[in-house]
């Protein structure tokens, strides 16, 4: 019986915004040490024992950025999952299931979000060892944390009967308790039966399909028939977008946890856990100064006190401040104090609404073949920075509106220009006339960097005619 790790990983993480966008969320990104949150997830599980490579359950706009995480970290996945659209995670995990009982009739689910933060992992193995008895035996089991303050961010689980199997700490799940006010999370607090709910699970493959099956029968029979319609190639699984689009969005909670009698919970006390659910908390976890100020980067303060201040591209300089949150980014800069941090999804929705693409790419933007920054722009012309990772290429492709020039100023380019390949080396150049077919490969063993300048009527990311390409995308890219 072996377990598999099914990581939930398609959120866009609003909450974090300027750093975490639609085109790369939180869980992306390196927020709380050198690896990304995804990374350090697959990092923690990856020392359990008797453990498979873990399951990664995706919206399809991700797949190349998961392929690129796991290489970098050395790591590979029994299956990236790819979800057409966003529906909760009650029919993620089970499309996980089913791959997983194709591999294992036996398998456990290790069911974990991707954005989180656990800074003892020892105590993480340690309950993930107890959880595994309890899920051999039937149980549907949930990770509950000791609180430490009345927090109003979290749900809440209260703990039944001491389970009579001498398991440590786990108990009965009693009742799942939404996000209180703060009146009430005092009172959950100060009455010792509550636990924060986690969000991490434990479980039978075929127990969770079976209480699926009893209580959300239509999520369980669409989930089963995405999973037999997918497409699959080398890397991916992508579910079936008909029948996933049908599915009701339902959270795991709601569908069996808050309804099953086979719940389990495990209170696990000094686990370091925090959701990352806002700049504030992540200001919690940092290492701080003796005024409580968390400062990232280039950084310069006087007088500055209970602030987290993060800078990722040019010096930011506060003078006597406190209680803020500040974030630059290379094109935009967030200013909010702490106590009002969580509502910047507000920033967001107005950005959304106003069709700004800050709220969903950065000026780096993320390519399966490498990555292109603007830098300047202005009237019939774009300056932009390419950065191609070696053995990759974009798609052959043309623009109705726009002439190129592409000047290398890092490695070497085999360039298709019409009709003639060039060889290009640091600092030659080649044109690319408007309506010409052309396409950029990196055969050299470092990445490729070059400046393209664009110039034309039209300078929109969607005038491409994309002839061929090797990623199998559609649109823009």
């Amino acid at each position: 019986m072996s377990i598999f790790p099914v990581v939930l990983c398609g959120g866009s993480g609003t909450r974090l915004w300027p750093m975490s966008r639609g085109g790369q969320p939180k869980q992306f990104l390196a927020l709380a040490g050198d690896q990304s949150l995804l990374q350090t997830t697959l990092t923690r599980v990856d020392a359990l024992e008797n453990i498979r490579p873990a399951v990664l359950v995706s919206n399809a706009a991700y797949r190349f950025q998961l392929v690129d995480q796991l290489a970098e970290i050395g790591l590979t996945a029994s299956a990236i999952i790819l979800e057409p659209v966003s529906k909760n995670t009650a029919v993620a995990i089970a499309a996980a299931a089913h791959f997983a009982i194709q591999n294992d009739p036996n398998a456990l689910l290790l069911v974990l979000p991707s954005d989180h933060v656990i800074q003892n992992a020892a105590a993480f193995h340690e309950a993930v060892e107890t959880g595994t008895t309890l899920a051999r035996d039937g149980r549907l089991v949930t990770f509950g944390v000791v609180p430490t303050a009345p927090h109003t961010g979290f749900g809440y689980i209260r703990k039944g009967a001491l389970l009579a199997n001498g398991q440590h700490d786990a108990y009965d799940v009693d009742a799942f308790i939404e996000k209180p006010d703060t009146a009430l999370a005092i009172e959950l607090l100060a009455s010792g039966d509550y636990l924060w709910n986690s969000g991490m699970f434990l479980f039978r493959a075929s127990t969770y399909l079976d209480e699926l099956k009893r209580y959300e029968p239509e999520v369980a029979r669409l989930a089963q028939q995405a999973y037999t319609d997918a497409s699959s190639d080398a890397q991916f699984l992508a579910l079936s977008a008909d029948a996933f689009a049908e599915c009701p969005s339902i959270s795991v909670d709601y569908a069996v946890f808050e309804r099953t009698d086979r719940a389990a919970v495990i209170a696990v006390d000094d686990l370091g856990w925090n959701d990352i659910g806002s700049w504030s908390a992540l200001h919690e976890i940092a290492q701080q100064d003796p005024q409580r100020n968390a400062l990232i980067g280039d950084v310069l303060q006087d007088s500055v006190s209970n602030s987290y201040i993060r800078a990722e591209h040019r010096m930011v300089a506060a003078i006597g401040v406190s209680d803020l949150v500040i974030v630059e980014t290379a094109d935009a800069v967030l200013v909010a104090h702490r106590d009002l941090a969580k509502d910047v999804k507000r920033v967001v929705e107005s950005l959304s609404a106003s069709g700004r693409r800050e709220s969903v790419t950065h000026r780096r933007v993320m390519r399966p073949w490498g990555s292109y920054e603007s830098i300047d722009q202005g009237e019939r012309f774009q300056v932009k920075r390419i950065v191609v990772n070696p053995g990759a290429q974009l798609s052959l492709q043309l623009h109705h509106h726009r002439a190129e020039h592409w000047i290398v100023v890092k490695g070497t380019a085999l360039v298709t220009n019409g009709n003639r390949e060039d060889l290009l080396t640091e600092n030659q150049s080649t044109y690319i006339p408007v309506g010409v077919s052309h396409r950029l490969f990196n055969p050299g063993k470092i990445p490729l960097e070059l400046i393209e300048v664009q110039s034309g009527a039209y300078l929109g990311e969607d005038d491409i005619v994309r002839l061929e390409d090797r990623y199998g995308r559609a649109g823009t890219a």
